[in-house]
């Protein structure tokens, strides 16, 4: 038996399984171009408008540098930040079909059928690499029917898809690395964000010319983001992103077979001999900590960054209609800079809701490796220990959250001289995003506790809400779509007006969904399948 045996009937059950996740975030990700295309293309005539709107160390940030001034170009530089996602889901996709099976004990079960040693790895890395594919095809095709050049429609289409294929190399090799599906998910997920960080440091220190330009061409993100559609159309730079996915697949593969079935290359930290795993919260401060360390340090460096260059974006802002008109929208707060911290806001905050969604996970995670039940054998009840895990789902992205606010009102404090104002109010408009961040939470409990096989698809509701951020920044879409995502319900802080209404609404709705996933969870059987 070959070690590639069951590769494609693995690839039917992985298409099984993601019928519907895979073609929707498909079909999203083409959709919002196509939307940019036609929206900026009203917002910006002229060329003089779009490099006014570009030109800005807040958005080359962002976004990058933008290199021409045609529609087709700004276009391509606004949707900077979207390759990322395209780079998350397929990281996401291939330690989901990894990991997650290895840890799971499915893997096992398979190897000792039919299926070789590296079919499951195969199988994740082909489905992943195909989905990613079609859409830099459906994209280009899409681009070129809204009238771009059939050339830079394609280009489009390959920086999207070889984001997409190196990030999911990516998290073949960090499934390789430890045993545990969610350090694997925090390593991938570190490379993607160090990648956007060389990325932005690069483009941000003085274009082309600048002492550390260099730092983009170590990122692959600014590998893909220097193709530049519609402009140079540099094909050949796609051929660095091939090469490195190759090279990391084959990493994959070399550190797959130096390591025994269900383990990681990354020995298992032992606990100490004294501690306090006595008590189920030890226990759960244990398995979270790594994660809440991880992730508050994250949005710490998120808030430096947005917090260093909110002056310059409201310089800029102050000089132009349109640009006032789309932050507006994004935020609706009434001063310019504040708009622009309400947006930043939003997305620290929707970023939380991920962390919190992955946090309460842990349950499901916990239930299905076979380590809830002995807990569960000895005097700990199951709201006991529940609770103790939902503690770090409702604090953890709280202490996250305040780790961004006061770093963004530190550096945007200093710059205009304000510092303990700044911080004080730009805290409370990071904590005002935890009731949306809770809902979701608890709309992950009530997955886990009432249906627990659909676990998983908790992740849909970050997912939505940050597709209809993302969409609502470009264009107008009806209210009804806006309503889906409880964001939209939360005060516009910093700078506008304060109601406890909605923040009533959605403490009501979170407290009832978590107490139906409790009961729920309270009354079916220990483990479900």
């Amino acid at each position: 038996m070959t070690t590639l045996a069951g590769t494609g009937g693995l690839i039917r059950l992985i298409l099984r399984r993601d019928r519907v996740v895979l073609p929707l975030w498909i079909v999203v990700l083409c959709a919002i171009p196509m939307s940019f295309a036609s929206t900026y293309g009203e917002l910006f005539p002229t060329a003089e408008s779009r490099l006014s709107y570009a030109n800005n160390a807040g958005f080359i940030t962002l976004y990058g540098e933008l290199e021409g001034t045609s529609l087709g170009e700004f276009v391509t530089w606004r949707l900077g930040f979207v390759p990322l996602m395209v780079g998350l889901i397929g990281l996401l996709t291939v330690i989901r079909h990894t990991r997650v099976e290895e840890e799971s004990g499915r893997s096992e079960l398979l190897g000792s059928s039919v299926a070789g040693r590296h079919a499951g790895l195969a199988a994740a890395l082909l489905t992943t690499f195909g989905a990613n594919l079609l859409l830099g095809v459906l994209l280009a095709l899409g681009m070129y029917s809204q009238g771009f050049a059939l050339a830079g429609s394609f280009a489009l289409g390959l920086e999207f898809a070889g984001c997409g294929w190196v990030f999911a190399a990516v998290g073949a090799v960090a499934a390789q690395l430890t045993a545990n599906a969610g350090t694997a998910r925090g390593i991938a997920i570190g490379v993607l964000g160090a990648s956007f960080v060389l990325r932005a440091v690069g483009d941000t220190s003085g274009h082309a010319d600048g002492p550390l330009a260099w730092l983009s061409w170590l990122s692959p993100v600014g590998w893909a983001q220097r193709i530049h559609p519609y402009g140079a159309n540099r094909w050949w730079v796609g051929i660095l992103l091939l090469l490195a996915t190759v090279a990391l697949v084959v990493a994959a593969v070399q550190l797959a077979v130096r390591r025994d079935v269900g383990s990681g290359l990354l020995p298992a930290r032992l606990g100490p001999a004294e501690g306090s795993l006595g008590s189920p919260f030890g226990l759960a401060w244990r398995l979270h900590r790594g994660l809440l360390i991880a992730w508050t340090s994250a949005f710490v460096l998120l808030g430096l960054l947005f917090g260093g260059v909110a002056e310059g974006v409201g310089d800029l802002m102050r000089d132009d209609p349109a640009i006032q008109e789309i932050f507006q929208r994004m935020g609706g707060a009434a001063g310019l800079i504040d708009s622009y911290l309400v947006g930043v806001m939003m997305i620290i905050g929707l970023i939380a809701a991920a962390y919190a969604v992955q946090a309460t996970l842990r349950l499901r995670v916990e239930e299905t490796s076979g380590r809830a039940e002995p807990v569960l054998a000895t005097a700990t009840g199951r709201l006991q220990w529940a609770a103790s895990h939902l503690v770090f789902s409702l604090l953890g992205p709280a202490v996250a959250l305040l780790g961004a606010g006061a770093a963004t009102g530190l550096t945007y404090g200093m710059a205009v001289d304000d510092v303990g104002h700044q911080v004080g109010r730009l805290v409370g408009a990071a904590l005002v995003q935890l009731p949306a961040v809770w809902l979701l939470a608890a709309l992950t409990l009530a997955l886990f506790g009432l249906l627990p096989r659909l676990s998983p698809a908790a992740w849909a509701g970050p997912a939505i809400c940050i597709l209809i951020g993302l969409t609502n920044a470009g264009v107008q879409v009806a209210a009804w779509v806006n309503d889906i995502s409880p964001f939209r319900h939360l005060p516009q802080l910093p700078g506008g007006p304060i109601s406890a209404t909605p923040l009533l609404v959605l403490l009501a709705i979170t407290a009832a969904l978590g107490a139906a996933g409790l009961i729920g969870f309270r009354l079916r059987d220990l483990p479900v399948g």
